[in-house]
């Protein structure tokens, strides 16, 4: 993947990262995958944790999603290229309190796989619209449980009926939204957000579209709230615009 990335993106990250399997003491109860930043000075890189635990139940046509998600283009390019930049304040180069901003961005970078020349095998797609679809159940489940007054049962059954998910990766998601209220939802509403901003340029600029310029504008924010990374935007818009 790293040597597809610059199809669509004129800036790369200066650190490198590496996959490793989770450790054993925490595999149990962690996710299926995970992203660790690099040292901001490059003497570690980042890691992309995939979590062997119950290897029967992790199907293969999920990899190509959850390495664009995970690594690059996603976590590692959105949390590395802003780590890299002095300029930036702190809170925008290490914070991580924007979920919208942060998984949106990843779940975005998800989409970019055809774009990028993957996907090519209809199970990968598969595995895309499966963890499409688990990003829209979420809104559901999470508001059921801490609105609807739902059961744990209740969650966990719903998604059983509506997913390919494995029931340990099931209860796992569903514990985790019953102790971290909303943050699920971070996902799938940044994503929209950033979606939507794309199209919004695309319209605005017409001829002079550059989807390397958007991606860089939103990657050399930092982490911010989406209605500043909408001003961002809407500020280049203008900008290209004029050119």
């Amino acid at each position: 993947i790293n040597g597809l990335t610059p199809k669509l993106f004129d800036i790369q990250p200066q650190a490198d990262y590496e996959v490793r399997e989770v450790e054993a003491f925490r595999a149990e109860s962690a996710a299926g995958a995970s992203y660790q930043s690099p040292a901001p000075d490059g003497s570690r890189p980042g890691v992309f944790y995939v979590n062997t635990f119950n290897l029967k139940a992790q199907p293969i046509f999920g990899m190509e999603t959850l390495s664009l998600h995970e690594a690059s283009p996603g976590h590692h390019f959105q949390i590395s290229i802003a780590q890299e930049d002095p300029a930036l304040p702190k809170f925008r180069r290490f914070g991580s309190h924007y979920t919208a901003y942060v998984e949106g961005w990843a779940l975005y970078a998800e989409s970019l796989g055809k774009e990028l020349g993957l996907y090519t095998d209809p199970y990968q797609w598969y595995g895309r619209l499966s963890d499409e679809q688990l990003r829209a159940m979420r809104l559901v489940v999470d508001t059921g449980l801490h609105h609807k007054g739902w059961t744990r049962e209740q969650a966990i059954r719903y998604m059983l009926d509506n997913s390919s998910l494995a029931e340990s990766d099931v209860i796992s998601e569903v514990e985790r939204y019953i102790v971290w209220p909303g943050q699920a939802l971070g996902y799938k509403i940044g994503q929209l957000e950033i979606t939507k901003l794309r199209a919004e340029a695309e319209k605005a600029l017409g001829a002079k579209w550059d989807v390397k310029g958007f991606h860089r504008v939103v990657l050399t924010a930092g982490q911010v709230p989406l209605p500043v990374l909408r001003e961002l935007v809407m500020e280049w818009i203008k900008s290209g615009q004029k050119t």
